[in-house]
């Protein structure tokens, strides 16, 4: 039966400071409100990180499982990125997409590998990813006058005109019409929807594997394999949004993997591209799209490119961060790791206004009577960071190389601050 995601909630907001520190703004915070367009209800000012703890300009101690957002996947200031940092730096920063690099070369072999015969293109971001994505779809259905993407309701795929008009949530569309034409928002993990949306017109469908922001709903098996015959049967490109869900965070390389495990026919499902970012860079930005053969030509010298993506030092960084990964066996550790708090998760709900909780790994979504912000607010004046996200939902999203000490001490918060 199909699982749709329930319609959006209103945007949750951020952190905010305690009643005490909003009566008199900070030197930073002053300088915010001056010189910094004001794009987000910011809460504390970090001033340092170090492992999986970051520290205010109070001095004051958190545990970060809010990662920046799913973005530090080695914690902060993990030591073979900054020896990576400052060994390239002073071998070669920036060269231009005019030219060969090595360091390029090797992290899209690392990806192929991982994933499957194809090529990479590398960006700087998940919505420059995303925007490739829904570009390699226009090519590919130029000659034939397919353009329309269908993509999911509760989604979300970045905030460029094109991304922002793929996503499925009208919260954040306000005030930004007229939106790109040439998509299509069906309801989340129900295959007959696809379908029935599909036209002549249609080139592509565009998903994630578990809607991060929207609130981690997860896609089911069956809709995924679905799914998959479904875009082979009408020549359509499934294109696969893995910003957030990716890059080992769920104990897998891409979560289609986690979700198909032992599934019939779960070993050969493959989309036809794949965003990523987040992850993948662990603090560095960097963002790449791999694509499938025989699609990996669609892009030709001057149909797409980028000025930073795949520098020295955003690959060499990336190198590293697939090598710490590989080396500390940090997918199996996530993993466990994933296990354990979901499992303390669990213990609590039905109390202290906690209802559900879903996800897997690194990417854990909590799902709470009150307004996620005020909660990560209580949890942030107790000590531990985390971020909100739609439909009542508070996510956590350690790095990689979380500790089941720290796991306990995130959960203890939890039941404690709760």
């Amino acid at each position: 039966m199909p699982v749709e995601a329930p319609i959006p909630v209103k945007s949750s907001p951020a952190p905010t400071p305690a009643t005490a520190e909003a009566a008199a703004r900070t030197e930073v915070q002053a300088l915010y409100d001056q010189y910094v367009v004001p794009l987000a209800n910011r809460g504390l000012t970090i001033t340092r990180g170090k492992g999986r703890y970051a520290w205010d300009d109070q001095g004051r101690k958190y545990l970060d499982l809010g990662g920046g957002v799913a973005v530090n996947s080695l914690g902060h200031a993990h030591p073979a990125i900054r020896e990576t940092l400052a060994r390239q730096a002073d071998v070669l920063i920036h060269s231009s997409n005019l030219y060969y690099n090595e360091w390029q070369g090797r992290l899209a072999q690392r990806i192929v590998e991982l994933t499957g015969p194809g090529k990479v293109f590398f960006c700087n971001s998940g919505a420059e990813a995303n925007e490739g994505l829904i570009k390699l779809a226009r090519k590919f259905g130029h000659e034939t006058g397919r353009y329309e993407i269908i993509t999911a309701k509760n989604s979300f795929h970045g905030r460029t005109m094109a991304t922002l008009s793929a996503t499925g949530q009208d919260k954040i569309k306000h005030g930004f019409d007229p939106l790109v034409p040439g998509f299509l928002h069906v309801p989340f993990n129900d295959l007959a929807a696809i379908e029935a949306a599909i036209t002549p017109k249609t080139v592509a469908v565009q998903i994630e594997g578990i809607q991060g922001e929207g609130g981690v709903f997860v896609a089911t098996p069956e809709y995924l394999l679905g799914l998959r015959a479904l875009t082979q049967k009408h020549n359509l490109l499934l294109l696969w949004d893995g910003v957030q869900c990716g890059c080992f965070r769920t104990g897998r390389w891409q979560s289609y993997e986690r979700i198909l495990e032992g599934v019939a026919g779960g070993e050969d499902f493959a989309p036809d591209a794949i965003a990523m970012a987040k992850s993948l860079g662990a603090g560095y930005p960097i963002g790449a799209v791999w694509i499938r053969q025989p699609y990996a030509n669609v892009f030709t010298p001057g149909s797409h490119g980028t000025t930073y993506g795949g520098s020295p030092l955003a690959c060499s960084v990336g190198l590293t961060v697939m090598d710490v990964i590989e080396q500390e066996k940090l997918d199996a550790n996530i993993r466990l790791r994933g296990e354990e708090l979901k499992r303390g998760l669990q213990a609590l709900v039905g109390t202290r206004g906690i209802q559900e909780i879903r996800g897997f790994g690194g990417l854990i979504g909590m799902v709470v009577a009150d307004e996620p912000g005020s909660v990560v607010s209580r949890l942030s004046q107790a000590g531990l960071i985390l971020i909100p996200a739609a439909n009542h939902t508070v996510r956590f999203l350690p790095p990689l190389n979380v500790t089941a000490e720290e796991i306990s001490e995130a959960l203890q918060i939890v039941q404690e601050s709760l």
